[in-house]
């Protein structure tokens, strides 16, 4: 996020960008890269929030803090639609659902979740992967609450 050479480069190619935000930005930040992109002509960007470092001392009970309240922050901010990534959010399996469909509820334009086969054999990140059966729950339940949450747009 923080190299602007990088981001400009890829900002010219004019393909789409799928900007993560920085575990260590904050929301205004964030913004303004996204909007160093869009200054250098590409305006075809997909926002994605994937947490912050936690405060505080001791054991992390997460990866990162999976910052919920950022989403229907940065959609009245800007036109950008904006990603949740639960995978990194939380560095655990067994939060992906409920944080999914929080991040859904709080109006994520979509999910990046990572999921493999069997993620006990994943080369990294396995502790955050979810199966393909398991994604298949994460999305009936989230489309079931976009539905609640959008009645007649679906």
């Amino acid at each position: 996020m923080y190299d602007q050479d990088l981001l400009a480069t890829v900002a010219r190619k004019g393909k789409p960008i799928l900007f993560k935000r920085h575990f260590g930005a904050g929301i205004e930040e964030f913004l303004s890269f996204a909007e160093y992109i869009a200054a250098e002509g590409n305006k075809d960007i997909i926002l994605c929030e994937r947490g912050i470092l936690p405060l505080g001392k001791g054991k992390n009970y997460t990866r990162y803090t999976f910052d919920l309240a950022a989403i229907p922050v940065i959609q009245k901010e800007t036109y950008l639609p904006i990603l949740a990534d639960p995978s990194h959010g939380t560095g655990r399996r067994d939060l992906i659902l409920n944080m999914s469909c929080a991040a859904i509820a709080a109006g994520a334009s979509g999910l990046m979740i990572e999921t493999h086969y069997d993620p006990t054999e994943a080369l990294v990140d396995g502790q955050q992967m979810i199966t393909p059966d398991e994604l298949k729950d994460v999305i009936d339940a989230c489309q079931r609450i976009h539905k609640v949450i959008t009645p007649g747009k679906s």
